[in-house]
């Protein structure tokens, strides 16, 4: 399908509009990629059983094959198609927190794609809580491979605009259900080498994972290939520098030198960051970002430590060309 998107709907608190839910399952069915909001970031959905829909995905992101794509699904009763077991932490985690930001990594049924997986054994799963991407779910009734709608190694988007500004000649539909709720993207668990692990921090705190499995979980990230684990990741065109006390002074620093310079303002309050740190980096027009990094590694704090280091990860002149360009970004891969 290569004709523009079509007009967007902006729903009302988010809520599904029943003619755009049929287009996007039309669009969808006949192996098109749709933008839909869920309350983590805007994702970039295709049929998870059709092979050229998913590669799609990849080619429109830019995306290297061997990252692998999370699958989405309309309720946890949908695991049995995807998984071929669901341990009953996995299980309590998912009668705990969805729908809602957690994706829980399971060894995969012979459903699942390889393109999906990037040729692993597993697949991360999860139940999205935005309206919009529920009512999608539930009347096309299969899952949904679904990254974050922008280009590899980039911000993601929180709203429709930044679907738009970004990719929208290559997505055929756009629902726009507002702002993000979250706006980092879901914790991911790994089930699959027996006691339970974290590869990415995100909406759901740690701490809550751990009180409701009884037990500690240790943090692995980048233990296994997933989802949104890369040394540069989340990354402005800027330069993104950190420091862990007042940035007014590094930033004065860095101007001293000649450099053009932004200060990340985030909110006190973790969630309140947490929603306006992707707007933030993507409205920066300066050649350098100085980002304090949040004070406490609890629940929000620890995503949010991992996506500014990830966004301050190193570069090299390939991806700074790609990203002036446009054209897809491979450098590190």
């Amino acid at each position: 399908m290569t004709e523009p998107p079509g007009p967007e709907y902006v729903s009302p608190e988010g809520a599904p509009d029943p003619d755009r839910v049929v287009e996007a399952v039309r669009v969808l069915r006949a192996g098109g990629l749709v933008a839909l909001p869920t309350e983590t970031v805007y994702g970039l959905a295709a049929d998870a059983d059709n092979a050229a829909a998913v590669t799609r995905i990849f080619e429109a992101k830019g995306r290297p094959s061997g990252h692998p794509l999370i699958v989405h699904l309309r309720d946890a009763g949908a695991l049995g198609g995807w998984a071929t077991e669901v341990p009953n932490g996995a299980a309590q985690l998912a009668a705990a927190f969805w729908p809602g930001p957690l994706t829980v990594v399971l060894p995969k049924t012979a459903r699942v794609l390889d393109v999906v997986t990037g040729g692993q054994p597993t697949v991360g799963l999860r139940v999205p809580a935005h309206p919009v991407a529920l009512a999608v779910l539930r009347a096309f009734g299969g899952g949904l491979a679904a990254p974050s709608a922008n280009r590899f190694q980039g911000v993601s988007p929180t709203t429709a605009a930044h679907v738009r500004e970004e990719l929208g000649a290559v997505v055929d539909l756009i629902l726009d259900g507002g702002p993000c709720a979250v706006g980092v993207e879901s914790t991911i668990i790994d089930f699959s080498a027996g006691l339970p692990r974290l590869l990415r921090p995100g909406g759901v705190a740690l701490e809550a994972i751990e009180a409701t499995l009884g037990h500690a979980v240790p943090i692995a990230v980048g233990a296994i290939r997933a989802s949104g684990e890369h040394a540069l990741h989340y990354a402005p065109s800027a330069r993104v520098e950190l420091c862990t006390g007042d940035p007014g002074e590094l930033a004065e620093a860095l101007r001293r030198r000649g450099d053009r310079v932004a200060v990340l303002s985030l909110p006190d309050d973790l969630a309140s960051a947490a929603r306006e740190l992707y707007a933030q980096l993507r409205a920066v027009t300066a050649d350098v970002v100085v980002a304090e990094l949040p004070a406490s590694s609890k629940g929000l704090g620890l995503a949010l430590r991992d996506r500014l280091v990830r966004a301050a990860g190193p570069r090299t002149e390939s991806l700074d060309a790609n990203r002036a360009t446009g054209e897809p970004a491979f450098a590190l891969e």
